[in-house]
């Protein structure tokens, strides 16, 4: 991973650049949560990647020193009502959105993981695959990732049965077996396929 993407925009006059990625999109339950993260063009990150091809301990170590050695960071989260009620590409520019609103200082331009931000009066440019492109969407990926996660432990306090630290709210047939047996919890997306509805649950 390296800074080529931040180098391009600092050439062109930008200096607070934020990446920004999000997770959560695919779950059967949960928010989606995005994060944005300016770093520190002296940073040394050399373990920074998409979170996706880290461990869980070693994201959690990303996430410190991430967020110790970054200028500015922040997050933004659309629920699962959110996610119902918009779609979940809509749902995912909020939290984006939100993320970006959320840091202590507005940034010059932003990188994002292939979603462009219409309502945002931003410079920004949209990399396919950017978590894996681009040092500070990876960065953002992690700090995510991380977020979400310890969300989804909180949750399972409550929905033990649903084993949410476990899976996370993703499909995986355990989750898919509980959700047969026991329904929809209120953090379920009853928009996605897999998910019954309360209604038609309660009727079996």
């Amino acid at each position: 991973m390296n800074w080529i993407h931040e180098d391009s925009l600092r050439r062109k006059g930008y200096r607070r650049i934020a990446g920004l990625d999000e997770v959560g999109r695919g779950s059967l339950a949960g928010p989606v949560v995005a994060a944005a993260v300016i770093l520190d063009r002296s940073s040394r990150l050399p373990g920074v990647r998409d979170s996706k091809l880290l461990t869980e301990s070693g994201r959690n170590r990303q996430f410190g020193e991430i967020a110790l050695g970054c200028v500015a960071y922040g997050f933004g989260v659309a629920d699962a009502e959110t996610v119902d009620r918009i779609n979940v590409l809509e749902a995912t520019r909020q939290a984006m959105t939100g993320a970006v609103c959320s840091l202590p200082d507005p940034p010059d331009v932003l990188l994002i993981d292939a979603v462009g931000l219409p309502g945002l009066d931003l410079p920004q440019r949209s990399l396919v695959h950017g978590d894996r492109r681009c040092l500070s969407i990876a960065a953002a990926s992690v700090l995510a990732k991380v977020f979400r996660d310890e969300m989804m432990k909180d949750f399972d306090r409550f929905y033990p049965e649903y084993r949410f630290a476990r899976n996370k709210g993703y499909g995986t047939e355990e989750h898919r077996r509980t959700l047969l047996f026991l329904g929809p919890t209120p953090l379920h997306r009853l928009t996605f396929g897999g998910v019954p509805s309360p209604r038609s649950w309660e009727g079996t």
